[in-house]
């Protein structure tokens, strides 16, 4: 299995530019390893638009914008956003 960061790093072996049906015949195959399960790189890739990818940097960023929802560690989760109204919270710890 391969994080998805370490995925990123294959895509600095290529030369560039490159489609993403090139990207995905070198690299599909990787099976990604997420918080909530696994999937190919392949399906990542396919879940933007064909794009011709200028640098690995690119390439990248494509990636990361396609992994699917098994990459979401706690669903609508974020300790950033206030209480509602009406409901209990954390209580305030001041550091």
């Amino acid at each position: 299995m391969t994080m998805l960061t370490d995925a990123a790093e294959a895509f600095d072996a290529h030369q560039y530019p490159m489609t993403t049906e090139e990207l995905i015949e070198a690299d599909g195959d990787i099976t990604l390893e997420l918080p909530n399960g696994t999937e190919k790189l392949a399906d990542a890739l396919s879940r933007s638009a064909p794009e011709t990818f200028e640098t690995a940097e690119d390439a990248r960023l494509a990636a990361y914008n396609g992994v699917s929802g098994k990459a979401i560690g706690r669903k609508g989760y974020s300790d950033r956003d206030p209480v509602c109204m009406g409901e209990d919270g954390p209580e305030e710890v001041s550091f």
